[in-house]
């Protein structure tokens, strides 16, 4: 037989291996130690050694031993009610995982980020859900330190994050899959002369007021290195608090702005979205999880769904 594992112990601290309890269950139901270890595949001296450590480990005789089979004594009809309890919780812990692994039940905890949150997360959450209806799902939206601290502090299974060329994401400790570029935009007012351009190039807004984020807004970095690239000075109209807003003070003709494409996926009326060159930097979007041996089905299916949606956005 397997060598112990030792799930409970005894009045007198002696260990009871729970494979001796299932064994004794066996040895009863089928009224024999012959019987239990035929079921088994053992020999009938292999499942006797192993009664015998299980009264030794117990400190009491178990079995009566019959002319035909055997019999509980006192203390193995009781020991066999609370194996017979053991072995039905094993089942059910096993039907558990059954579950969790055909991805029948669970909960799996995403992480992300506004911009994320409102375009590229809503269309992998449908899918997983439709895929998944049986496992819960829970969203926490938070700002990039929290998100990471969250996840190495297991918060979360799967988080959302991204990145520029000049700061990429590195952590031993976490696991990172890049998901798609999502280039940055440049937004105009419809009545903006630029407004009917396919695309346009950086030198052109030369001399442009511009609505940007809070100061240290990494798109207010991509503004700052792409100007410097055409060689101009951006001059700064408003500081907006989101993209919505930002959106809404260009369409009134306060400014032009930058923004990632998927932060501009709903849109707000009176402004337009234009490429721009390619000389403007672009963020990756990532979907980190926790370095680990085993990722959970939960964690793999909900990988491989946001790498659809991502494909698809591209």
């Amino acid at each position: 037989m397997e060598p112990p594992v030792v799930l409970l112990h005894a009045r007198r601290g002696w260990p009871v291996d729970v494979r001796r309890l299932m064994l004794l269950v066996e040895i009863l139901d089928r009224g024999s130690i012959s019987g239990a270890a035929e079921a088994l595949s053992y020999t009938p001296s292999a499942v006797s050694q192993q009664v015998r450590r299980l009264e030794r480990e117990v400190g009491q005789p178990l079995l009566a031993r019959l002319p035909r089979g055997v019999s509980p004594t006192d203390a193995g009809l009781v020991l066999y009610r609370h194996a017979c309890r053991i072995r039905d919780q094993l089942h059910a812990a096993q039907a558990d995982l059954d579950a969790v692994a055909g991805l029948r039940q669970g909960h799996l905890r995403v992480g992300t980020f506004p911009t994320v949150g409102s375009s590229l997360l809503p269309l992998a959450v449908r899918a997983f859900k439709e895929q998944h209806p049986g496992v819960r799902l829970t969203v926490h939206s938070a700002r990039f330190d929290t998100l990471v601290q969250r996840l190495r502090a297991g918060a979360d299974d799967v988080t959302l994050l991204w990145d520029y060329e000049w700061d990429r994401f590195v952590d031993d400790e976490l696991e990172v899959t890049h998901l798609l570029d999502d280039p940055t935009m440049l937004v105009v007012a419809n009545d903006h002369r630029l407004a009917r351009r396919r695309r346009v190039r950086f030198s052109e807004l030369e001399g442009q007021e511009w609505v940007v984020r809070e100061s240290d807004h990494p798109v207010v970095e991509v503004l700052n290195r792409s100007a410097r690239r055409a060689g101009f000075t951006p001059r700064i109209a408003f500081r907006a608090n989101d993209y919505q807003e930002a959106q809404s003070m260009v369409g009134v003709g306060l400014g032009v702005a930058l923004a990632p494409q998927l932060a501009v996926t709903n849109r707000v009326p009176g402004v337009r979205v234009l490429p721009l060159a390619h000389e403007v930097p672009s963020r990756r979007i990532l979907a980190v999880t926790r370095s680990q041996a085993i990722s959970s089905p939960g964690e793999a299916s909900m990988l491989d769904t946001l790498r659809g949606v991502a494909t698809s956005l591209r």
